[in-house]
């Protein structure tokens, strides 16, 4: 690794800090801003209690001192304090429990989504304005343009309750199935279009014609040439969309049901659980963040002939 390359990740790590901490601070003081408080609609609660429960979280103190004393147990011990509704639970294992079955399922579906994605853009791209390249593109467009919460009410009405084949509950033993599908169908079909779009570009460049003068196997330039220098755009879509996926599964995870991240975040700002609301929004700001250096780091790795600055 070059000087280059290092001052590079150095920079892009310090942005990604300043990031989050931009993205901690709007959601901070917004929170504070909407009128009512996690303790109001809870039944049986008098004013009395209500004030007793926010000394004991703090929550009556001074805006800025809540908001330097949560930044200070971030930075020195990682602590997003307690959750306000889940009585007796960190928010730190709330997360951690969410974010173990959202990452399976997120990182399940990317594989998924990779794989088909890549295949049937170099079959479409291979099979150019043929009935198949065809097929390929208005399966693909159809997916492109129905919202996965429409696809998952889909799935979920045709496998668990016309056929019961599959369960509809993420919980149940081939829960996830069903949750994948939604999730992968709509970049999957983003990465075929795009592998399609970047190989035809590829096959037509002067060293591809080059290689096929040469007397280089169709299956060698295929394989060594057009697919590697094609998946270069891919690469830069990958690593937001895996952030995307694992923690962006909010109606999807709401559906089927499944305890992931996504379902910890929906009741956290139905119950205006500011601690969990903030712990899931730097776990998101920070794996988007993340994968973003990680797919500019592979993009370089790729092609060495990209320069980062």
């Amino acid at each position: 690794m070059n000087s280059r390359t290092l001052l590079y990740i150095l920079k892009r790590i310090l942005i990604a800090i300043v990031t989050v901490w931009v993205v901690i601070t709007i959601t901070f003081f917004v929170m504070r801003l909407v009128p009512g408080g996690p303790f109001i609609g809870e039944k049986a609660t008098s004013a009395e209690v209500r004030a007793q429960l926010e000394s004991k979280y703090g929550l009556d103190k001074p805006v800025m001192e809540q908001y330097t004393t949560y930044l200070k147990g971030i930075v020195t011990q990682f602590d997003f304090g307690p959750s306000l509704k889940q009585r007796g639970r960190q928010v730190i294992d709330v997360l951690a429990d969410g974010f173990a079955v959202s990452a399976k399922l997120g990182i399940t579906a990317a594989i998924f989504a990779l794989i088909l994605g890549v295949g049937l853009g170099a079959v479409a791209a291979l099979k150019r304005n043929k009935l198949v390249d065809k097929f390929i593109m208005v399966l693909t467009t159809a997916m492109v343009s129905m919202p996965s919460f429409i696809m998952g009410i889909f799935l979920l009405m045709l496998f668990s309750i016309k056929l019961g084949v599959l369960p509809a509950n993420g919980d149940a033993e081939g829960g996830l199935i069903l949750p994948v599908v939604t999730l992968m169908l709509y970049p999957m079909a983003y990465i075929t279009r795009l592998t399609r779009s970047s190989m035809l570009d590829v096959l037509g460049q002067d060293y591809i014609r080059t290689a096929k003068a040469k007397g280089v196997s169709n299956r060698d330039i295929i394989l060594k040439h057009a697919l590697k220098n094609s998946l270069i755009p891919v690469i830069t879509y990958f690593g937001p969309m895996l952030a995307y996926i694992v923690t962006g599964s909010l109606v999807v995870e709401k559906i089927f049901a499944v305890p992931g991240i996504g379902r910890a975040f929906v009741n956290s700002i139905t119950g205006r659980d500011y601690p969990l609301i903030m712990g899931t929004t730097i776990i998101l700001a920070a794996l988007i963040v993340i994968m973003n250096l990680v797919s500019d780091i592979l993009y370089k790795i790729a092609d060495p002939r990209i320069t980062l600055e």
